[in-house]
């Protein structure tokens, strides 16, 4: 089921303690260009189906990225991107939006998306894996 707009930046919003809807946005928006540069197929579009229309074409029309991100160098890349943001609050953005996606798409389409990622990124997500 795919989240709307609202209810998508409204989990975010409450996740990041962001102080307007704007605030929430801007992150998801640079969060999911990143993501989407990692992702691939079939699993990039199951999950661009779960998101909202305008999230969906972000994460489908991603930032571009040369080779995969290890988590903290995303948090920084996200750092990068966003007026202002230091690592520490680039990697509460990452948190707040990546654990909503998670909660969106379920558990055996998050095993797939964090397959297609390097290893670490279940922490961003909000979703530790066993060691």
């Amino acid at each position: 089921m795919t989240l709307r707009w609202e209810a998508f930046l409204d989990h975010v919003k409450e996740r990041g303690e962001y102080g307007s809807r704007q605030e929430a946005e801007r992150a998801a928006r640079v969060v999911l260009a990143l993501l989407g540069a990692h992702l691939v197929g079939e699993v990039r579009a199951r999950l661009a189906a779960r998101l909202p229309e305008d999230f969906a074409l972000i994460l489908l029309n991603p930032l571009q990225s040369a080779e995969p991100l290890s988590p903290e160098r995303f948090v920084r890349a996200t750092a990068a991107w966003i007026e202002g943001a230091t690592d520490r609050t680039a990697a509460w953005d990452v948190g707040a939006v990546l654990s909503t996606v998670a909660d969106a798409v379920g558990e055996d389409l998050l095993e797939q998306i964090l397959l297609q990622l390097p290893v670490g990124y279940d922490l961003l997500f909000g979703r530790p894996r066993p060691t």
